[in-house]
């Protein structure tokens, strides 16, 4: 195995296993938030606001990970 493959694999290990865990996160939170907003309608707004937060910090996990992996791509 060439250097450049090797590269290539480990760039796709890592967005492929960095994006795992914040796509299960984010369906755990829309789970949530659609449960909590329907057994309390009148709580939609907080939920939601507190919900796009949460997916947000979520997604800067595999914002990180793509990172990494152009990094792997492209300097390493």
């Amino acid at each position: 195995m060439n250097e450049q493959v090797a590269k290539l694999l480990a760039a796709g290990l890592a967005i492929g296993l960095g994006a795992i865990g914040p796509g299960i996160g984010i369906g755990l939170v829309g789970l949530g938030g659609t449960q909590a907003t329907g057994r309390n309608p009148e709580a939609a707004g907080t939920v939601l606001t507190n919900m796009i937060l949460a997916i947000a910090f979520a997604e800067a996990v595999a914002i990180y990970a793509l990172v990494i992996a152009l990094i792997l791509i492209f300097v390493a």
